[in-house]
């Protein structure tokens, strides 16, 4: 019998609004077995969408479907195709030593190619990513000399001729240690920056 770990190749077409102003990077969706809907944040013990109804509508639960602990997907779609938020991952593939979702047990075997996802989003000048393991994936595509990102303090580059403005966000998942209003008082923060909100 073969121990050998598996390779996944990123289960989701990137969602690029031809808008967009904005790239939204986290590390990889969860198991299949965890999700919720057909795309991104899926699980619904993820505060992303929770996050985004804080920010954008003072009600957490604008995006969900309490009752069936759901998420109201095409509401989702719609809501970022309006605003200009384009969704895709750091990893295009990976190997999960522990076969949960968590980022420390997640091995990238391949970095998503990100000027391929730049070249079909014109309008976009920042990238987000939504928690450590996903801005150290981003990092290894940056040009040399590129800073990291911290929480509160962006960085700037140069990647493929077009001038870039880094964010670090904190990550909406549960296991990360701060209350959902502060995660949501720092995204909007991000979202006030970029002419968002």
């Amino acid at each position: 019998m073969s121990t050998e770990l598996e390779i996944e190749t990123h289960p989701l077409e990137p969602f690029l609004p031809s808008n967009a102003k904005l790239l939204m990077m986290g590390s990889f969706p969860p198991p299949k077995a965890r999700w919720k809907m057909e795309f991104y944040y899926p699980n619904y013990q993820n505060d992303m969408w929770k996050i985004f109804g804080l920010v954008f509508f003072q009600d957490k639960e604008h995006f969900l479907e309490v009752a069936n602990k759901k998420f109201k997907e095409q509401l989702i779609r719609d809501f970022l195709a309006e605003k200009g938020i384009a969704i895709f991952d750091t990893a295009y593939q990976i190997i999960r030593l522990r076969g949960n979702a968590s980022d420390k047990f997640l091995h990238i075997a391949q970095a998503t190619d990100l000027s391929k996802l730049l070249q079909q989003i014109p309008e976009c000048h920042s990238i987000m990513t939504t928690g450590d393991k996903a801005t150290d994936t981003l990092m290894l595509s940056m040009p040399a000399g590129t800073e990291k990102p911290l929480i509160g303090h962006p960085s700037t580059t140069c990647f493929i001729e077009r001038e870039l403005t880094l964010y670090r966000m904190p990550s909406s998942s549960r296991a990360y240690p701060l209350a959902i209003e502060k995660k949501a008082e720092a995204y909007a923060q991000l979202f006030n920056e970029i002419g968002l909100l």
